[in-house]
């Protein structure tokens, strides 16, 4: 992906009194960018703020901490170069450290995560627990709203269970600012999400692109600006599969600007035993579904393990440096 055009993406409010022209305005955002602008969606700015300053403290710990706290079902701290988001790639891995945080809205799925000790991070737990329900609950709210744009009932995704204890992963990300602009490094490779909708942070540093036409070559990215205290919302492809092609899961990925950057991705995904198939509202007659029928744990396990496959690999070579 090359090119440095800057795109200006659809704005939704989340608070706006009118819910139909709302709904109408995040259909024609799906189906002509799969990006958009979310704002006034309930997560004050200085919570934010709070929020990735918690996430720096954590990754400026030392990485003999860090790596007490490696991965593990799918929950916990991923080194530089442990993730190919691009496996065609011929980078040995995307240079960029993240940590994840699971699901916490069933007792199970708590105790999976890991968490840094109070002593180390103090407050730290609390605030992100926070943050995840606070994302969540705009989520859910968006997600009515998604509906609504698809011609169903507003409680569509509550009436098929994709929302009842969803699989929602909070993932913090650092960007290394000393990579410096390089077009054969990715900080994170062009790439599309898994899931329903990923609603994403940023703390102003730029370096995300998308690039609308996935088959294009060869492929142009164009920046996303940064638009203070609103938050970005992609669609996942789990939501394209559902929407019969009709909502956009577009690639994209983050080049580096030789300035360091923070993220957070909320991907909200259904629990692993909902079915996704098309809705009916977006199939007919002469566009029948285009793919079967597959249970959401089924179908995120195939893609997480293309894009892990290798990390045994990596991790073994980068503690054997250590």
């Amino acid at each position: 992906m090359a090119g440095t055009a800057t795109l200006s993406l659809p704005i939704i409010d989340l608070s706006s009194p009118d819910r139909i022209s709302t709904a109408k305005s995040i259909h024609q955002a799906c189906v002509e960018y799969g990006f958009f602008y979310l704002v006034n969606h309930g997560v004050d700015e200085d919570f934010i703020k709070q929020a990735f300053d918690q996430s720096a403290n954590f990754f400026s710990l030392p990485i003999e901490d860090k790596i007490k706290l490696n991965r593990k079902e799918y929950r916990g701290y991923t080194p530089l170069y442990a993730e190919k988001l691009d496996p065609s790639s011929l980078s040995k891995g995307d240079p960029k450290e993240s940590y994840y945080i699971g699901p916490l809205t069933d007792t199970t799925s708590v105790r999976l995560n890991q968490w840094p000790s109070n002593e180390l991070l103090p407050n730290w737990r609390p605030t992100m627990e926070s943050l995840f329900w606070k994302i969540l609950s705009a989520g859910k709210e968006l997600l009515s709203l998604i509906a609504l744009s698809l011609n169903l009932d507003e409680n569509y995704f509550e009436k098929i269970s994709a929302l009842n204890k969803p699989e929602a992963f909070l993932r913090l990300l650092r960007y290394p600012g000393e990579l410096g602009p390089n077009e054969e490094i990715c900080g994170a490779s062009a790439h599309s999400d898994y899931g329903m909708i990923t609603p994403l942070l940023t703390n102003g540093v730029p370096g995300l692109q998308i690039c609308k036409e996935k088959l294009k070559q060869p492929q142009e990215g164009e920046d996303v600006s940064h638009v203070e205290g609103a938050i970005i919302v992609n669609i996942g492809d789990m939501m394209e599969r559902w929407t019969n092609c009709l909502y956009r899961s577009t690639l994209h990925r983050v080049m580096p600007t030789g300035k360091e950057r923070y993220s957070v991705a909320f991907f909200m995904d259904p629990p692993s035993d909902c079915v996704v198939e098309c809705f009916e509202s977006c199939c007919s007659e002469s566009s029948p579904p285009r793919f079967p029928p597959i249970r959401s744990g089924d179908y995120l396990n195939q893609r997480f393990k293309l894009t892990y496959d290798s990390e045994r690999e990596l991790k073994c070579s980068f503690q054997s440096k250590s």
